[in-house]
Order: C-alpha cells, then sequence, then structure tokens
C-alpha cells in the first residue's frame, strides 16, 4: 500500500503513528488527537517545514498507527513506544524540569503512581516527561483503573472510596498481600517502558498459573487486565487486512505471512445429511470462487472426526491432482481432536509441512477455568501441532479476529449447505 492510499483510509480519531523508512527502521513515533489531519499535515505543498521535519519526510516509506479510545491514551502510548524504539527524529526533552513526568514510588511498602515535576526522591523511578500536563492528568486516571495502585499519601487503617470504585486493591486492611501487590507494579513498570508483548505473556502465564491453583478471583482479576490491555499492544500497529495476516504470522510462529488461508466446518443434525464446507480467505478477505461443498460420501452417524478427515483428504488429494496452489494455512472448526484427524490426513498425502490450526470456542463457562475462561471474557482456544496447551489471544487481537471470520465464513456455508439438503429431503416427502 502506498503512502497516499495509507494516509487515505487513516480515521478521524486519536491515536499514535510511527514512520519508517524502506528498510522498516523506525524514524519518528508521533501522537495526534486526529491521526488523519495530522499525518495528512506532513504532506501538504502549502506547509513550510523546518529543515530537520524535511529530512524526515524525504525518506519516510512507510506509515502505520494505532487508534486509541482518547488522546490521553495516545499520550501514554506515544512515550512508551519512543521508549522502545529510539526513533531518530524524536527530539528528547532533558529539561525534565519544565515538564511533568509519572512516578512510581518504589521505596514504599506499597508503592503508588502519581504525577511529578522533578527527579528529587532516591528510591522512586519516573518516566517521560510529557509535554502535555493536562493529557497526563487524564493518562493517570485510565493508568489506575488498569493497575490499581494505592493513591492515598499515608495508609488509613479503613478502605475508602477508590476501594469501593475497584481503582484500589486495599493494602491498608490486608486485603491484598505485597507479592500480589508487586505483580501489579511489575505490570505497570513493562507497560510504561513499552514492554508490551512481555507484559502480554507474563499476564497470560500468571493467569494459567492462579487458575491452576485455584486461585479464580485473582486469576479474573489478571484476565481482565489482560483484556484491557489488549488494545494496546504494539504487536496491533497496523495498516488493516495486511497487519491481521502479519500479526497472525508471529502469533503462530510460521515462517511467511499466510495470504491463503482456506478453512473447513462439518454441519450435521444427527448425521442426517452430513456435509462440510470450504472457505478461502486471500488477504484477509472471502475468494468465494475458491469456495467449496462436501456431502458427506463414507460416514455414517454422528462422527464428526472421521467427516473432517474425509473433506480434507478429497480437498487436498484433488488440489494435488490438479496441481493447484496449497494454502499458506488451514483453519479447522474444532479442536484437539478434528485438528488430529486433519494432520493424520494431510501426513498421508505428504503435506505435514502445511500450517494447520484448530480454533475452539469455550466448551464450558464456569467462572473461570484452569485454561482463564470465565464469565465476560470466555477466550477462543487455538490449537496448534505439537503444543500441549492452547494458544489464548486477547479479545482485542486482530489475528484473532481475523480467525473469527473465517471460522464463522465456514459455519455460515456449512449451514446453509446443510439447510438446502434438509428442505430438499422434506420437500421429496411431501
Amino acid at each position: 500500500m502506498g503512502l497516499k492510499e495509507t494516509i487515505k483510509n487513516l480515521p478521524h480519531t486519536p491515536g499514535v503513528y510511527i514512520m519508517k523508512n524502506d528498510e522498516g527502521t523506525v524514524l519518528y513515533v508521533g501522537k495526534a488527537d486526529n491521526l488523519k489531519k495530522r499525518v495528512s499535515s506532513y504532506f501538504q505543498s502549502s506547509r513550510s517545514h523546518p529543515g530537520r521535519i524535511k529530512s524526515l519526510i524525504s525518506q519516510i516509506a512507510e506509515i502505520s498507527h494505532l487508534p486509541t479510545a482518547t488522546s490521553a491514551e495516545a499520550l501514554i502510548y506515544e512515550n512508551g513506544l519512543i521508549k522502545q524504539l529510539s526513533p531518530k527524529y524524536n527530539v528528547s526533552l532533558r529539561d525534565d524540569k519544565s515538564y511533568p513526568m509519572l512516578k512510581i514510588t518504589l521505596k514504599e511498602r506499597f508503592p503508588r503512581l502519581m504525577i511529578a515535576r522533578e527527579k528529587k526522591e532516591p528510591g522512586s523511578v519516573y518516566y517521560g516527561p510529557y509535554t502535555n500536563a493536562k493529557l497526563l492528568k487524564e493518562a493517570l486516571k485510565i493508568l489506575r483503573k488498569l493497575f490499581p495502585l494505592r493513591t492515598c499519601n499515608k495508609m488509613p487503617g479503613r478502605k475508602c472510596l477508590e476501594f469501593d470504585m475497584g481503582q484500589c486493591l486495599g493494602p491498608c486492611e490486608g486485603r491484598v498481600g505485597e507479592e500480589r501487590y508487586g505483580a501489579i507494579v511489575k505490570e505497570l513498570r513493562l507497560f510504561l517502558e513499552g514492554r508490551h508483548s512481555e507484559l502480554m505473556k507474563l499476564l497470560t502465564e500468571r493467569m494459567k498459573q492462579l487458575s491452576k491453583d485455584e486461585k479464580f478471583e485473582e486469576a479474573a482479576e489478571c484476565r481482565n487486565r489482560l483484556e484491557a490491555l489488549g488494545s494496546v499492544h504494539t504487536d496491533r500497529v497496523r495498516y488493516g487486512p495486511v497487519s491481521e495476516i502479519n500479526e497472525l504470522r508471529r502469533v503462530l510462529g510460521i515462517k511467511s505471512d499466510p495470504e491463503v488461508i482456506e478453512a473447513f466446518d462439518i454441519s450435521n443434525i444427527m448425521g442426517d445429511e452430513a456435509v462440510g464446507s470450504l472457505v478461502c480467505f486471500r488477504k484477509g478477505k472471502p475468494d468465494k470462487n475458491e469456495y467449496r461443498k462436501f456431502k458427506i460420501k463414507t460416514v455414517s452417524g454422528m462422527d464428526d472426526y472421521s467427516m473432517m478427515r474425509e473433506i480434507v483428504r478429497r480437498r487436498y488429494a484433488r488440489s494435488l491432482y490438479e496441481k493447484k496452489r496449497l494454502p499458506d494455512l488451514i483453519v479447522i472448526d474444532g479442536g484437539r481432536g478434528h485438528l488430529s484427524v486433519a494432520l493424520d490426513e494431510l501426513k498421508k498425502l505428504g503435506l505435514d509441512n502445511l500450517p494447520v490450526i484448530g480454533i475452539a470456542k469455550p466448551a464450558r463457562r464456569s467462572p473461570l477455568d484452569s485454561n482463564g475462561r470465565g464469565k465476560g471474557g470466555e477466550f477462543e482456544r487455538i490449537y496448534v501441532k505439537d503444543k500441549k496447551e492452547p494458544i489464548l489471544l486477547p479479545e482485542e487481537s486482530k489475528a484473532l479476529h481475523l480467525l473469527e471470520r473465517i471460522r464463522d465464513e465456514a459455519h455460515r456455508f456449512a449451514i446453509s449447505y446443510h439447510k438446502k439438503l434438509m428442505s430438499k429431503r422434506i420437500w421429496k416427502r411431501s
């Protein structure tokens, strides 16, 4: 996608934009109240830019963006990305006394997060500085919701309104221990340092362990924070469908972007008129010319695994015979069992090098089970070859959204064919 097309597709919303050269090196990270308006301003011929900005513009080959809900969020994410990426054209604000910073009081038993003007307290850690004090105050409110640290200067002997609002864990009443509180401080530091991938991994692993230890309340807190933070993961910086595919490649650990994805589903009622479906997505969009319907021929009764075997075998035996291009990724609607039979059939055809995954919805709706699923935030489970545990992606993951669209389309296509065959049977009997 060219720069003109990229700018044309930018939203009129707050966010962070990232400018790169033709080698993919990050040149500049900026924030905006209106992404489209701000980024467009760099390329207006009527604008007179200083030499530094002209030099930047001459090197821009690629622009990506991270939409945010508010300008305050953009302020925080911009600073984290600058700290992480160290762009050449971002000016360092060396006079810290002129600008506000975020401060975490690490020397305290239960640290606090606050705004400070000077780095004068040993044992505290500082982030920033930030150029907009008003936005920073708004951002502080957001951060306190995500990371509920205490706000009181001196801890009282009883809980306060912040606790009742869910914005403090209540260390004053002994409702949270130092270890659990310290874990949240660590998460906050990772977030402010722009280490979002590391933070998401840490939260996911902690959530699973807490669930296994039956500490369901703490696991639920981790899950809620994971879902809230999903929208700010660095990997979500995107251009549209292309970035969904790129994120999916990274999540699955496959060698190249899966531009052609084929997905399978089964539809049957008590084994009657059982059918299978194949849908194809090319560069994130349906390619309906490649859709295929399968009327199950070799299986009777309720045996979804054998039905899946049949349609996978028929599809790729034919593809090999006709020397068709094979997909970059195969998606199976189902869990570990469905994935296993598909892998087995592909191995028989000599296609065990093809990436294949299974995607399954949560089977139970307990408050929180060992995989971290729970009411109000059940996770899809993505099963991959040679991994015992499924991959859990945050609700805001674009890769997850892409997989869900593909899976749902395969399901819709299978259901529509099944209904058509059932209605024909009813019509013949009448």
